[in-house]
């Protein structure tokens, strides 16, 4: 009965999407206060709906209903409970459940929050909201329902896809998809505005917080997607430039350049053109990536197979928003007012090379992930496009990047003076070269450990220059401190943070690339690999049971000098349903390496194993700086100025004429 309640309850979400997508948008045409104030609850309305049937859909994963088919496709009772709620988005249709339910919540929240807006931006940008939730619930309604029932019920179901039951992979979709569908409200906001003819530093202020909460989501999102591939997958790696990784790497970097692109926007009431299409490309590529996931076309293990009913529908929506705003954009855009001007060195002009290199990477990127795809369907052969393409290409771009972000936020708005900025990163600049000089001194005489030697003083400079700006703002040496210390907006915390974050992605990504070391063989218990200082034991494996699997558990004695530092244990494991084989891998994690074990298959002596060991030099920085940079995202929420919003605009014109 609760199933067919939340089917129903889905049936009734379309109904009120389409009003809430409709009566408001032409109530602000019209000029009409009622039918304006109708978004509100209609926004309210549709978030209860959707949520209710979202929460029945999880309720049948959790009693085993295996006459729902996705729960007989996704579930089985020997599961953990955390694996049986997970497996409500496990699969497709959950997944795009997941999807209009976070959608809901961010339109529900501009509903219950945005009381600042006007009431005709409200009603629009909620409007445009409505259209896309109207879009999706028809999407599942008629190709993926997931409320679809099997007669007679199966006794016990399939069970979720085994490397799916851990608990990064659990919470890696609510994350990403709170980044992708959060980037949905700047995309409604830049709809409205265009709609309206008017982009100034109020409009920023109010995209500015959405922008920024689904960036920080986004961005624990894609860094809990590449811990759990790095350990779940056992194959050491953290990043494989695979399709469906850069299918949220996109956004990530256009929603980058769209959070620095919306702070000139309010500060200076420049780049609004530039900004409004910043918004609309970065939740077209959200769309995309939705699309590629979904369609089929893509052959990934994060992908879903769907049928081409599917594919087909979601491309015609992607078509038809990114098509539309973008056929919006065409006609509006030069109607937008010019904002200040601004001399190229200047925090603006600072700002705005960060969004060309970030534009020009996100397009490096997205030509890698596509053209395999457009060769296969012109009949141009198979070609795959791999890292070598990505890195070769995308990072040099990162290197200029870098070196402005350093240099942007100790520059003035409108007028900056290099010179000066150049004095106070003077130590930032001089302590990058040093560790360039003795990194490349301590290895080979090599290019890759050169370039090697060059990331690691990036990451110095980013990292050092972040903290350089901060102590420019503070002054700690002098009297006054305490003072500047408390009265520093949360928002200049929170980008010190994720600068300083990203610093020590570099770092980890650099070292872990260049100096990682891999051993592969075979090892009888008591036999030893050294490496890197440590000597590795293997002392065994034996037979264990677990809720839902069985297998054998090695052990491996880790050795610093004379002394055992650890004991890991990684193992093989056997699910009873589906039945298929996995392995855990076992980490050793210090401040400045990762010793990573698999324990493979075993040998005809029934004693011996294939072992593969990894050292990985630096890797637990990628997960640190990870969570700076989203540390640095929530705190800069956390601004007053955030969240509360601008003032209401005074006297603001509803249909403004273009301006001459």
């Amino acid at each position: 009965m609760i199933t067919e309640l939340g089917h129903f309850a889905l049936a009734l979400a379309l109904a009120v999407a389409i009003i809430q997508a409709t009566v408001p948008m032409i109530g602000a045409a019209r000029n009409n206060v009622a039918w304006m104030a109708l978004a509100r609850p209609a926004a309210l309305a549709l978030m209860g709906l959707i949520g209710f049937s979202f929460g029945s859909l999880i309720h049948a994963f959790i009693v085993s209903d295996f006459s729902v088919v996705g729960v007989y496709e996704n579930s089985h009772t020997a599961q953990p409970l955390i694996y049986k709620i997970s497996g409500a988005w496990g699969n497709h249709e959950g997944s795009m459940m997941l999807w209009i339910t976070i959608l809901g919540i961010f339109g529900a929240s501009v509903a219950a929050f945005g009381e600042n807006l006007p009431p005709a931006l409200r009603a629009r940008a909620l409007a445009v909201q409505g259209m896309i939730a109207a879009g999706f619930i028809g999407f599942i309604l008629f190709t993926s329902n997931p409320f679809l029932r099997l007669d007679p019920a199966p006794l016990e179901g399939r069970g979720v896809n085994p490397i799916l039951q851990d608990p990064g992979l659990a919470l890696h979709p609510p994350m990403l998809y709170l980044g992708y569908v959060g980037f949905s409200m700047a995309f409604s906001f830049a709809v409205a505005a265009l709609i309206e003819g008017r982009v100034d530093a109020a409009w920023a202020r109010w995209v500015r917080p959405w922008t920024l909460a689904a960036w920080t989501f986004l961005t624990l999102g894609i860094g809990l997607g590449s811990w759990w591939a790095y350990t779940e997958l056992g194959w050491g790696g953290w990043w494989f430039w695979d399709p469906v990784e850069n299918a949220s790497f996109m956004p990530w970097l256009c929603g980058t350049a769209l959070l620095h692109s919306a702070i000139v926007v309010e500060k200076r009431e420049a780049l609004k053109s530039w900004t409004v299409l910043l918004a609309i490309i970065t939740f077209s590529l959200s769309l995309l990536g939705t699309f590629l996931v979904r369609s089929g076309i893509l052959t990934s293990v994060h992908a879903f197979a769907s049928d081409p009913t599917r594919g087909i529908f979601v491309l015609a929506l992607l078509i038809i928003s990114i098509g539309g705003s973008l056929v919006l954009y065409a006609v509006r855009a030069p109607t937008l007012e010019g904002g200040g001007v601004f001399a190229p060195i200047s925090r603006e002009g600072g700002l705005l090379l960060n969004n060309l290199f970030l534009a020009t990477a996100c397009a490096t990127v997205l030509l890698g992930t596509l053209y395999p795809l457009i060769a296969e369907t012109l009949d141009l052969g198979k070609i795959t496009v791999g890292p070598p393409y990505f890195n070769g290409v995308f990072v040099p771009l990162m290197v200029p990047l870098i070196v402005t972000a350093g240099v942007g936020p100790l520059m003035a708005w409108k007028r900056g003076d290099l010179a000066a900025a150049r004095l106070r990163l003077a130590i930032a600049a001089a302590v990058a070269l040093i560790v360039i000089g003795v990194s490349a001194a301590l290895q080979h005489n090599n290019w890759h450990d050169f370039a090697a030697a060059g990331g690691l003083g990036l990451a110095a400079w980013m990292s050092l220059a972040a903290i350089t700006e901060w102590w420019e703002r503070v002054k700690p040496l002098q009297s006054g401190a305490f003072g500047r210390l408390r009265h520093l907006p949360r928002a200049a915390y929170g980008m010190t943070l994720a600068h300083l974050g990203l610093g020590v992605v570099i770092a980890g990504v650099t070292a872990s690339t260049a100096w990682k070391q891999e051993h592969i063989q075979t090892q009888a218990p008591g036999d030893s690999i050294s490496f890197a200082g440590y000597t590795v034991t293997f002392e065994g494996a034996a037979d264990f049971v677990g809720p839902n699997y069985s297998g054998q558990r090695g052990s491996f004695a880790v050795k610093k000098g004379e002394r055992v530092v650890a004991t890991l244990t990684p193992e093989r494991r056997v699910y009873i349903q589906p039945q298929q084989q996995t392995t855990e891998a076992d980490i050793l994690t210090t401040p400045l390496a990762d010793i990573y074990t698999v324990l493979g298959d075993p040998q005809a002596d029934g004693k011996s194993y294939v072992t593969r060991m990894y050292y990985q030099p630096l890797v637990p920085w990628i997960w640190m700086g990870v969570v700076l940079m989203g540390l640095g995202g929530l705190v800069s929420l956390s601004d007053r100025r955030l969240r509360i919003g601008a003032p209401r605009r005074a006297a603001a014109k509803l249909n403004p004429q273009p301006a001459e």
